[in-house]
């Protein structure tokens, strides 16, 4: 039951309120990009309603060692690879070079096993010359926000907008730096964390990602979205 403002049942319920409150704004872009994995369920009921192509972005937190729900930076592989790191949070826990090394390595090596499983249940959408969208499921610091903008407009993308359900202050405040445009439906003080804000929060499986990526694909062919965005 909804027991706050502001609160989803779940993530397909949280996309439909966010594509509708885009379609509002008459927000046009011709890819959507989903952070992984949450932002995924999300990301296709925005990209089926905007007749977008949906594809996704693989992404990691780099957490504190020892403390890995406390994240100093976020990192999106590629040639080389973005990283986006909090100077406050790794001057605060005193972490060296070294350690921040080894936890980009690690999260590094995650972000190709995904790749491995997932290249063969989507076909990757060149951002160049693109207005691109990124959705989440919801942003706390805005740290792997952050580190997928970064990336896309490495990538030639032409515009970049964000958009989530939910966000804390302090993230919206650091994802306007760098997008172009951004809509979030709630900004909740105090924001407590993203999974506070539904009713039905779990964690996606490798299974769920294949599962809404071949849903999104089905919908792409029947609507006749074209495979390659301009």
């Amino acid at each position: 039951m909804f027991g706050r403002e502001g609160l989803f049942k779940d993530r397909q319920e949280a996309g439909q309120r966010l594509a509708t409150y885009l379609l509002e704004h008459d927000v046009k872009v011709s890819i959507v990009y989903a952070l992984l994995r949450g932002g995924l369920p999300v990301a296709r009921e925005v990209a089926k309603a905007l007749g977008a192509v949906l594809d996704v972005i693989l992404v990691r937190k780099l957490g504190v060692p020892n403390h890995p729900e406390l994240a100093f930076g976020a990192l999106v592989t590629g040639e080389p690879p973005e990283i986006v790191l909090n100077p406050e949070i790794v001057r605060t826990v005193g972490l060296g070079q070294d350690e921040i090394d080894q936890q980009v390595e690690a999260e590094t090596r995650e972000i190709h096993r995904r790749e491995a499983i997932y290249s063969g249940y989507r076909d990757r959408a060149d951002p160049q010359g693109c207005d691109v969208m990124v959705v989440d499921d919801g942003l706390a610091t805005g740290a792997t926000m952050i580190a997928s903008i970064k990336a896309l407009k490495k990538s030639g993308a032409r515009s970049v907008t964000v958009a989530a359900p939910v966000a804390s202050m302090d993230a919206l405040q650091r994802v306007r730096l760098e997008a172009d445009q951004v809509f979030i439906l709630e900004t909740p003080v105090p924001f407590h964390a993203v999974g506070y804000w539904y009713d039905q929060f779990e964690q996606l499986s490798d299974s769920d990602v294949i599962r809404e990526l071949k849903r999104s694909t089905e919908n792409q062919i029947e609507t006749g979205v074209a495979d390659e965005p301009v």
